[in-house]
């Protein structure tokens, strides 16, 4: 209660200060930093006043301050931000896991509109949008320096429509894509065998996300009651819920700390625990992680780590290891705050923030990809400038050759490599036993031109 209720006063007073004149002898009795925000509160007032009189064409105030809004929010960092009541209202909508759009999640960077990643099955993933492609235009129109809110909410709307986007990819000129707008439902969870292994995979955290987990799990294992062990895959999985995040991990633990929430005063701790039952009985794990591994994908994946529950395949994931609550504004009819209360920390006390989650076997997906890696093409939460910082001292690893990538004759446009390592892995009993391949060579003369580009130097792999 105490936070809503501080976030209501804040949100009165800075009402009050657009409209009210505070008297000399008022200001006397207000301590001096008070007396500098009401003062800031009239310049608000002012400018406020002096565009609604002189800019070219007339303004529509309650944008304006909405714009002001978001504007002081996302300065604090890039998750945090005021939701419009149609834009709450839109949250709430793909926290149930069911509206009308494209399938997207993106992020802002610099007033630019960039992809996290594309949603299983969607019309976005089936176009071939990509994690890290650029959204400059929605139906001819710039998005440039737009909010997220706004951006998302041109992509938005019935089903049945043809929305035209224009992205900027590296390497590449802009591509546009026409896509039909779906009633985007998430799959909650996508099962199947591999050989004698089971394969699981969780696109996002939403409402559903434990449950149809489970309930996937459970079919498998009465279909295959011989079944030897798990692939949980959660690449590109951007995140969600937080007690979803919880709930997915308590499915295969046996008690025990998931995550820790630390607040603002040090000794503000949270923790979330597991409670005892194991859905496998003990089986292997394997967590496939990507760079699109984000939020509560890697809580899940850094409790499943620390607690020795399941090795990681795959490459390093984004590093967003901060939480946000929202906070209705007048029971969500004046919209809502999103706003970071918390960084996270994995069991073992680690923070991923900006820095990630590495995997127990680093692989990467393509050869093009463990070129990226080597020549540091990566965007990850360390790309926002005014991201939280990381644990002090810790930085994300730099650009260098992956221990792995697919070897030469692997058809990467019809297997997957990282699964393939990863069942290697459950076969062998550990990444430990499993036999390395040789390590990738990526070409030299690419690394060169690319470091000369951003005015670098070439990576050095040590041996």
């Amino acid at each position: 209660m105490r936070k809503y209720l501080l976030i209501g006063v804040s949100a009165f007073v800075l009402g009050a200060g657009t409209m009210a004149y505070v008297s000399p002898i008022a200001q006397a009795t207000i301590p001096s930093q008070k007396a500098k925000t009401y003062k800031l509160l009239e310049l608000f007032g002012d400018v406020l006043a002096t565009v609604e009189d002189q800019y070219v064409t007339e303004v529509d105030d309650k944008k304006l301050i909405e714009a002001a809004l978001d504007g002081m929010l996302t300065s604090l960092d890039p998750h945090s931000g005021y939701l419009s009541p149609d834009s709450f209202e839109d949250m709430q909508d793909t926290t149930r896991g069911e509206y009308g759009g494209l399938g997207i999640e993106v992020t802002s960077e610099e007033g630019v509109v960039k992809v996290i990643s594309p949603m299983d099955g969607t019309p976005a993933a089936r176009a071939g949008v990509q994690a890290g492609d650029y959204i400059t235009a929605v139906n001819g129109q710039s998005v440039l320096g737009l909010t997220v809110n706004e951006a998302v909410k041109q992509m938005r709307g019935p089903a049945g429509e043809t929305v035209a986007i224009t992205i900027a990819r590296e390497k590449s000129d802009p591509i546009e894509l026409k896509l039909v707008r779906e009633v985007i439902k998430p799959k909650a969870a996508i099962a199947r065998m591999e050989g004698d292994y089971g394969y699981v995979r969780l696109p996002g955290f939403n409402e559903k996300s434990t449950d149809a987990l489970a309930a996937a799990i459970k079919d498998l294992q009465a279909k295959n009651p011989q079944m030897k062990g798990l692939v949980f895959d959660l690449r590109n999985n951007p995140g969600g819920l937080l007690d979803q995040a919880r709930g997915v991990a308590d499915l295969f633990l046996e008690g025990g700390e998931v995550v820790s929430q630390r607040g603002r005063n040090p000794r503000d701790i949270q923790r979330l625990n597991a409670t005892p039952g194991d859905i496998l009985n003990g089986l292997p794990m394997v967590v496939l992680i990507n760079q699109g591994s984000a939020s509560a994908a890697e809580i899940v994946a850094g409790a499943l780590q620390d607690r020795h529950r399941a090795e990681l395949v795959g490459i390093t994931s984004f590093g967003k290891g901060s939480v946000q609550t929202v906070i209705p504004l007048r029971g969500g009819a004046d919209g809502a705050l999103k706003l970071t209360t918390a960084r996270y920390f994995t069991p073992s006390g680690r923070s991923i923030q900006k820095t990630g989650i590495e995997p127990d076997l680093e692989v990467a997906q393509t050869k093009d990809q463990a070129q990226d890696i080597a020549n540091r093409v990566w965007f990850s939460e360390a790309s926002f400038k005014n991201a939280l910082n990381a644990d002090e001292g810790k930085t994300r690893k730099g650009a260098h050759v992956p221990a792995e990538a697919p070897p030469a004759g692997f058809d990467e446009k019809k297997d997957d490599f990282q699964l393939s390592r990863a069942l290697a892995v459950l076969k062998a009993g550990s990444v430990e036993a499993v036999p390395k391949l040789p390590k990738p060579q990526p070409k030299i003369a690419e690394v060169t031109a690319k470091a000369a580009a951003i005015g670098g130097k070439p990576p050095v792999e040590k041996k």
